[in-house]
């Protein structure tokens, strides 16, 4: 195992500096969410691209600028194919039109990255349970990884979760809560039930790791890419972990000189039933308000207050991009059809973005001669119930 080159953690908001020596959650200051940060001018030196052809294949292969000090808990994460979907793209009027397909992580989703590098940290910190509230993908994810360290793993979830999030929760040791109401409420219950005892909480941006896990779709993509990002990237944002990763891994790499200033344009996906950071984007808000009723059948995106929001609202304006919303049936569709046309069992979530890609097209914000990636975020086995019904 490389060394890390972790050298502080730092708040997106107020930029006040915390130790990483010491397991931490938000910032002590304003609660919001902390960031970490590397010396890349050392690291550059020692890590270059050359240096990756021999590396593991999978996210660990950029250990340097992961938080990890020792080997790190990892059931083969990260390293997930990059589609090309040639007949989609023809249809749908682009140049070039790529899927990351996330399905093939363990646990079937993207949700694997952030875990694996949130349960090392918790490890190492000498942490015995860790908690998390999920709208599924991420208590497998919990679960998994807590298994696979030994950890005790307590997983807070709606009570109308699909069931083989579930299922498989509990086939992985978990201890499943569920909870009636949404995500947000999950968190509370979750919260009251396990108090001041000895616990991590891994909600999504309330600990600083998950989001390291979750950067390396940005270096996957860019390494994948030949060092050239695409124009414009779909993203299905809930949480935003994925996004803000995503934004923070572009500026590593450029100053590790790894690639150039050029930025794709990024868009935040979101279902109509559940669209607080769209209606953030849509009004010039910093701060996206809670959703009240949210209702999707994508229970990634059924999120209706996320702490990322500064900092998903934020990289959607740096790079140009925007935040846009589908109807249930629009992402159902389009996730059969990702199915049918490119081979990819997709989720809801990354139906949303293949349903998004069309509309901007037909709208114009996305050009004949743009490159585009899709992120399929996780695997529809677990939907497959819920979808069928939706026409």
């Amino acid at each position: 195992m490389s060394e890390t080159f972790l050298t502080r953690l730092e708040c997106g908001q107020c930029g006040r500096s915390h130790d990483p020596a010491v397991l931490q959650g938000t910032c002590t200051g304003c609660g919001r969410p902390l960031l970490a940060r590397y010396d890349l001018a050392s690291a550059r030196l020692r890590l270059t691209r050359d240096h990756l052809a021999t590396r593991r294949a999978d996210m660990w292969r950029y250990a340097e600028i992961l938080p990890a000090a020792g080997a790190p808990v990892s059931l083969g994460e990260g390293w997930t194919p990059l589609v090309p979907a040639p007949q989609l793209a023809g249809k749908i009027g682009v140049r070039r039109l790529l899927i990351k397909d996330e399905s093939v992580n363990p646990t079937g989703s993207f949700k694997a990255r952030g875990l694996s590098a949130a349960i090392t940290l918790a490890r190492d910190h000498g942490a015995q349970r860790v908690a998390l509230p999920t709208a599924g993908n991420a208590g497998m994810a919990l679960a998994a990884y807590a298994a696979a360290a030994g950890l005790k793993a307590e997983v807070y979830c709606p009570a109308d979760t699909p069931r083989p999030f579930v299922q498989a929760a509990r086939q992985l040791g978990a201890r499943v809560h569920l909870v009636d109401g949404l995500i947000t409420d999950c968190g509370v219950q979750m919260r009251e039930d396990l108090g001041n005892g000895e616990w991590v909480d891994l909600s999504t941006l309330r600990e600083p790791y998950r989001v390291e896990g979750k950067k390396t779709m940005g270096y996957e993509l860019a390494e994948q890419l030949d060092w050239q990002l695409p124009n414009i990237i779909f993203y299905p944002t809930g949480g935003g972990t994925g996004l803000v990763g995503m934004w923070k891994a572009f500026d590593e790499m450029e100053r590790l000189g790894w690639i150039d200033s050029a930025r794709p344009r990024m868009v935040a996906v979101q279902a109509e039933g559940c669209a607080p950071v769209v209606r953030a984007f849509d009004a010039g808000s910093a701060a996206a308000e809670p959703w009240e009723g949210a209702k999707t059948l994508a229970s990634g995106l059924r999120v209706p207050a996320a702490i990322g929001d500064l900092l998903v609202l934020a990289a959607l304006r740096e790079s140009g991009g925007c935040a846009v919303s589908v109807s249930d049936a629009a992402m159902v569709r389009a996730a059969r059809e990702l199915g049918a046309a490119a081979g990819i069992l997709a989720s809801p979530e990354g139906g949303a973005c293949l349903a998004a890609l069309r509309n901007l097209v037909r709208d114009g914000r996305v050009r004949p001669d743009d490159s585009v990636v899709l992120f399929s975020t996780g695997t529809a086995l677990t939907y497959l119930d819920a979808m069928e019904g939706v026409a």
